[in-house]
């Protein structure tokens, strides 16, 4: 594994995302790069196979989105890099992401493990098991001493169970709302 990850001057600790056009991480993180911006394009090896060959790609893990720090207004350095739809935000103002999330995200992609995608999941989720001998079975995600576990209810009884799932077998409801 391997990331874009450069270091040109440590102008603040305000980590923020831009978001991209598709397949654009690349060279935005690049021109970002070559503006005075740190940047950092979090990226994992994925093996894709065609009808005639196989091919080891380098992609981004949160396609469509490059971190960056740089100065404290970036704003028209930024928006006008070529592939960059908009600053990541609320109410028209750039949003700061907590520095310990980038660095929990590099260390796991510097780290010797296998990392990749994964559907966004909190405590509270309606989520169904995909695969094994629980494959279709529903339930609410908890996450207990730092296991995931899916809550089985019987309503009429108002008793719940938990199991403990592999969180890489389980999705999210598509529109169910959280139990939060």
């Amino acid at each position: 594994m391997s990331q874009l990850d450069v270091h040109p001057a440590d102008q603040t600790n305000e980590w923020y995302a831009v978001y991209t056009r598709h397949q654009h991480e690349k060279s935005v993180a690049e021109n970002l790069l070559g503006r005075g911006l740190e940047v950092f394009l979090p990226v994992y090896d994925s093996l894709r196979q065609w009808n005639d060959r196989k091919k080891r790609l380098s992609l981004p893990l949160f396609p469509c989105y490059v971190f960056f720090r740089g100065d404290h207004e970036p704003r028209v350095k930024v928006l006008s890099t070529p592939g960059v739809h908009s600053i990541v935000g609320f109410a028209g103002h750039p949003a700061p992401i907590d520095r310990s999330q980038i660095d929990a995200i590099r260390l796991a992609v510097e780290s010797h493990y296998r990392v990749e995608p994964h559907p966004f999941l909190r405590q509270g989720d309606r989520v169904r098991v995909r695969v094994g001998p629980l494959a279709g079975v529903e339930g609410i995600l908890l996450r207990k001493r730092g296991f995931d576990r899916l809550i089985l209810s019987a309503d009429l009884l108002q008793k719940s169970v938990s199991v403990e799932v592999d969180a890489l077998s389980i999705e999210r409801i598509a529109g169910a709302a959280s139990a939060r």
